[in-house]
């Protein structure tokens, strides 16, 4: 980059996908090429964990000319990796270079398309890496893809409980399942919390109300301002939703329970990560909603789940 402000970054808006993104943002903060990141207000304290870059906030109900309006000069670049609020907003900032993978829709807010090769099924974390080895920036580095520094030592014998999805009904297992595993772990002396979070049915607050005094409930809402109660659990056993991968962020083990997404395009980035799936014919369909009855979920035993806590030596 020249002498201007460098690079602005469009960050993901969905968790998930800003989790996968924090390698190739750390890479581009390394390289000197990002100068600053536009990001949703919620996750401002997530990414204050990964870089200390300045932000451009925008919500839900901030237009793309408002967003744009809060830039100023300099910039000499953007790259995006999804059509979203930050694309548009670059687009009518008209920033010289514009960068981004070349999706039908995406491609047309971009100056410079990149030509991310497709192949086999493969994990969401490589998209974002290879936009940066298109730009020339090497994300093959072991410090890229640590959990943040939070500073924040995980209490012995502690497990969270998330058995609400915001991905919807299908990503859940039966509540009388988590109840069962929930006595287990209390049996071998654990100490439990539950956690309840925004966009599921409840099962959090139900599964603590049946469980009484012996566990502790908390809303996780807002996500990213969870990260220190996330980190403080030695083992977080989740859902397949948002909750699972702010978990790794934070530095927590995860046991993570799918059924209808595809873990090996999007599990918890981290190898100490375990998933515990039932694979079914009809996997992954990648619905909110299941059509049929729901296999994935119940056929998924209590003895595979506590044979995977076994495995993370927790």
């Amino acid at each position: 980059m020249g002498g201007g402000k460098g690079m602005l970054l469009g960050m993901p808006e969905r968790w998930d996908e800003a989790c996968f993104a924090v390698p190739a943002v750390r890479a581009l903060v390394k390289s000197g090429l990002a100068g600053g990141m536009a990001c949703r207000e919620e996750q401002a304290d997530f990414w204050k964990t990964v870089c200390s870059l300045p932000q451009f906030h925008f919500s839900r109900k901030t237009s793309a000319g408002a967003l744009a309006g809060k830039f100023g000069a300099g910039w000499e670049a953007s790259v995006v990796w999804e059509c979203g609020v930050a694309a548009k907003a670059f687009a009518k900032a008209k920033l010289a270079r514009r960068l981004g993978p070349a999706g039908k829709v995406l491609a047309k807010l971009l100056t410079h398309p990149l030509g991310l090769a497709e192949g086999a099924t493969e994990h969401r974390v490589r998209m974002y890496m290879k936009s940066c080895e298109e730009m020339g920036v090497s994300v093959d580095r072991p410090e890229y893809f640590v959990a943040a520094p939070l500073g924040i030592p995980a209490a012995p014998a502690t497990v969270l409980l998330c058995p609400g999805s915001d991905y919807g009904p299908s990503h859940e297992w039966p509540l009388d399942r988590w109840q069962e595993l929930a006595e287990a772990l209390l049996e071998q002396g654990k100490r439990v919390t539950v956690a309840g979070v925004v966009g599921g049915r409840g099962l959090g607050k139900i599964l603590a109300g049946r469980l009484g005094g012996e566990v502790e409930f908390f809303h996780a809402s807002p996500l990213g301002a969870a990260l220190p109660l996330l980190a403080v659990h030695q083992l977080v056993i989740s859902a397949d939703g948002s909750l699972p991968h702010l978990a790794a962020h934070a530095g927590s083990t995860c046991v993570t329970l799918f059924g209808p997404n595809d873990a090996a395009w999007k599990r918890p980035l981290g190898k100490r990560h375990l998933v515990v799936r039932r694979h079914v014919e009809c996997a992954p369909c990648l619905s909110a909603k299941c059509s049929m009855d729901g296999r994935c979920q119940g056929e998924l035993e209590v003895a595979r789940v506590l044979a995977a806590i076994s495995e993370s030596k927790f």
